[in-house]
């Protein structure tokens, strides 16, 4: 009987999910780096949160991406993806999706992240992955990485660089190109993608211009085309 409970017990700490690991370390690593920070504290910067509306002859497209960090913890962050559309005629919101990790730089640009992601057709599922972050004042490169941990596991990248030069002190030229590719390992077929497309001018913390996004939903890539002006805000 004893060595049937044992075995029991066994079977149930195998079962663990390999997420849990995932967190195990990330909090390993916090608690090393929060000893260090106790003796010589750094002032965190985070980059401002970048909300953005698209109005097109689909509906209206939002997306909102944020990438902060903890001041008494500077390698110790947050990331947050959330983009939805809404479609004309439509009372419901179909298309949706949102990706909340917590981060740990493991060196300067590239973090370790480990959250959630969730929408309508998946719900919501554990992840890990990594983020690569390189910018200047004119440039800005963004890859994200992402596996989720379920009985059919995706796989996914996403992309994004900016392009925005100066023209004078409060006036800059914008441009963005951002493109995501969802894969399932178990069927071996794309599950989603997208390319998303920005030019305008920005005013300080104000940018606007046109914009499209070119969505393919499912394995069999059916394509949802959306054209029209876009406004975005850098928030605090």
């Amino acid at each position: 009987m004893i060595l049937n409970i044992h075995t029991g017990r066994q079977r149930k700490m195998n079962k663990m999910p390999a997420v849990r690991y995932a967190f195990i370390i990330l909090f390993s690593l916090l608690s090393r780096n929060a000893a260090g920070q106790e003796k010589t504290p750094v002032q965190a910067v985070s980059p401002p949160i970048n909300t953005e509306v698209l109005a097109s002859n689909r509906g209206l497209a939002f997306q909102m991406i944020m990438d902060k960090k903890i001041s008494s913890i500077p390698r110790l962050g947050f990331f947050s993806v959330t983009s939805l559309v809404g479609e004309w005629g439509e009372d419901q919101i179909g298309d949706y999706m949102t990706q909340a990790s917590l981060t740990y730089e493991l060196v300067k640009g590239l973090k370790f992240a480990g959250g959630f992601h969730v929408t309508p057709v998946k719900g919501m599922r554990p992840i890990a992955g990594l983020i690569y972050t390189k910018a200047s004042a004119v440039w800005l490169f963004v890859a994200n990485s992402r596996i989720d941990y379920s009985k059919d596991t995706n796989v996914e990248g996403m992309f994004l660089v900016e392009y925005k030069p100066e023209i004078n002190d409060n006036w800059r030229f914008y441009s963005r190109l951002q493109a995501l590719y969802e894969y399932s390992t178990v069927i071996d077929m794309q599950t989603r993608s997208y390319l998303m497309a920005r030019a305008g001018l920005s005013y300080k913390e104000i940018t606007f211009g046109a914009g499209t996004n070119i969505d393919y939903y499912g394995p069999e890539k059916h394509n949802e085309n959306s054209f029209g002006g876009f406004v975005s805000f850098l928030l605090f």
